[in-house]
Order: structure tokens, then sequence, then C-alpha cells
């Protein structure tokens, strides 16, 4: 009688806890955007040593930093022969300028969280489904010749905010349905 009841009490109470949640964290030295920024705000091009950047938290050879070869520097920069050396940065110019005395790195660290919410019942037998994702992203570059840093540039997002929503009126039979409509023609 009591399995019953509690099975009928789960039933009722839509049990929105027993949802899936993820989480999808880039591992990294920042918890948020904002120590990230805080980071990159402090290095200096042409002032800003490599040694440096460790004391800073940001550790070139650890995950999720993508080593940009020459080429790489190159392709992002110069995306087309119409693109004149001249108009770019100073310090881009002069890592393109010493090839393969220059370096460049790119840094990518992220934390998504998907939280999915709403009645159990409904969401498990598949008639909609909904979800937040909250988070924030960070893309940081740095070029750095001759063990300076010459370039920097920061991008990303500070704040990822997102309701996912999906609607299938058939539910668990809505898979079925598509398939049979996608086989007649």
């Amino acid at each position: 009688m009591k399995r019953l009841t509690l099975l009928l009490g789960l039933v009722l109470a839509g049990c929105s806890s027993l949802l899936p949640r993820s989480d999808a964290v880039v591992v990294g030295p920042w918890q948020n955007f904002e120590a990230a920024q805080q980071t990159f705000d402090k290095i200096l091009p042409y002032q800003t040593r490599a040694e440096d950047l460790k004391a800073l938290g940001l550790d070139l050879g650890g995950p999720n930093v993508t080593l940009l070869t020459y080429s790489d520097i190159v392709r992002r920069f110069i995306p087309s022969p119409a693109t004149s050396p001249d108009e770019l940065d100073a310090g881009v110019r002069d890592c393109i300028k010493g090839k393969t005395a220059c370096r460049g790195f790119e840094i990518d660290q992220r934390s998504i969280k998907r939280t999915r919410y709403g009645n159990f019942w409904i969401d498990t037998l598949n008639f909609k489904r909904q979800v937040d994702v909250t988070g924030w992203r960070f893309n940081g570059m740095l070029l750095i010749k001759d063990q300076v840093v010459v370039y920097k540039l920061v991008g990303g997002q500070p704040l990822i905010r997102e309701l996912e929503q999906s609607r299938n009126p058939l539910g668990p039979l809505q898979e079925y349905a598509g398939s049979a409509l996608r086989s007649a023609f």
C-alpha cells in the first residue's frame, strides 16, 4: 500500500526534480566571464612578457588553448588578397613580419548549464520539453613575438540565456508518425 501511495504521489506531483540536468564546463582558470576579462585587461601589448602570463593565471600550455601556426595567423587576419597589411593592427603586422618568431594562442573557456523544467511525465513521454540554458563563453587570442605579447583580442558571450521548447502533439508516437510519412513519400 505504501508503494502504491508513493507511486501515485509521484505521478500527481509532476516530479520536475526527476528531469535531467546537464552542465558543460570547459576546464580553465576562470569561474566566470568577468574573471577572464579581468585577466586579459592586465595583459598589455608590447609590455607583457610570455613568462608574466603564468603569474596572471594563464597557462598557454594548459587545457583548451589552441596553438596557432604562422599560416593560421595569416589566414585569420588576411583572409583575402584584397586585405591590405597596412590596415592591420601594428601587433598583427609585427607578428606576420616575424613569421616563425611569432606564435599565436587561442583560449576558449565556457560554462553552459542545461536545466529541464516542467512536468516530468509530459517531458518523459515527449509531449513537451522545456530547457533553460544559462552560462557564459570566453574567447581570447594572444600573439607573442620574441617572448613579448604584441597583440590581444577578447570576445565571447558574457551571459548566455536561452529557453528551448519543443512540442510533440503525438508524444511518444511523434517519431513513428514522422517516419511513416517520410516512408510513404
